[in-house]
């Protein structure tokens, strides 16, 4: 059992739902990924998705792009954000997902990738274009080494698929709330809630909500029916505004423990 097995846990014990929150390794660099961290966990942050920064972010609205631009910029590599994971767990032990697009994945090797992850510290993998059919091998290597492997559901996902992507998910199930790219300015299906139901007499895994989620209100609306909410572009947003300030990881995290309120 990992630190996100765990976390879930703790709380469906506690009868409370996780907050998620993304950052982009290396915005602005990977010193401030290492504060911020430390920052977003003391505002309420259960769990911190990692983003890897990658040149063609087919899932990602603008605001994540520019992050992820921002961090190439800076010469941010697979191999050093996993450095600074291992820095951050002198600190922590928050769960940590990595994010990335599977072409750093298979260029930096599936298994040593898998290896040296878990090593890190790192305790679940996010693929948003490796399809379950096409994870036949990351997920023996991750299922070997105790690293969960998370899987995506959305509202446009074929029926006969969802039992497949339960099943092979470990840590939790990830449910996009929104038929296009990460964002904050967009509306979210009423429909969501009973699709993410369906999807839980699968199984009993945590299943979280993510993709245009940007509000308290809607934190708590989504709180409602998931077991966790997942926060993105609105906090890299925040991390853009504020770029240039020393109190930039205090400001980030006032939004943060705006965000995570609901489900506290």
């Amino acid at each position: 059992m990992n630190r996100i097995d765990q976390k879930f846990n703790t709380l469906r014990k506690a009868g409370k739902k996780a907050f998620i929150a993304f950052i982009t390794a290396g915005d602005p660099s990977l010193k401030a990924t290492e504060e911020l961290v430390l920052a977003i966990e003391k505002a309420g942050a259960d769990i911190i998705e990692l983003g890897v920064p990658f040149s063609d972010p087919m899932a990602d609205g603008p605001t994540i792009q520019s992050a992820s631009f921002c961090s190439l910029q800076n010469g941010t590599t697979l191999k050093k954000i996993l450095a600074t994971v291992r820095n951050i767990r002198r600190h922590t032990d928050i769960p940590i997902a990595l994010m990335s697009y599977y072409n750093p994945v298979f260029h930096f090797g599936e298994k040593k990738f898998v290896d040296e992850a878990v090593v890190a510290g790192v305790d679940g993998v996010i693929i948003p274009d490796l399809p379950v059919d096409e994870a036949g091998s990351l997920r023996a290597f991750a299922l070997e080494s105790g690293l969960a492997t998370v899987f995506f559901l959305a509202p446009t996902t074929e029926k006969d698929r969802v039992p497949a992507i339960m099943k092979a998910s470990t840590g939790f199930v990830y449910f996009v709330s929104v038929a296009g790219v990460t964002g904050g300015e967009q509306k979210i299906s009423s429909d969501i809630a009973r699709q993410v139901r369906l999807a839980k007499t699968l199984s009993d895994k945590p299943i979280c909500v993510g993709f245009g989620v940007s509000t308290p209100e809607q934190v708590r609306a989504m709180g409602q029916f998931a077991d966790g909410v997942i926060v993105g572009s609105a906090i890299v947003k925040e991390i853009q505004k504020h770029v240039t300030s020393k109190d930039m990881p205090l400001r980030v995290a006032a939004l943060v423990r705006r965000l995570a309120a609901p489900l506290k």
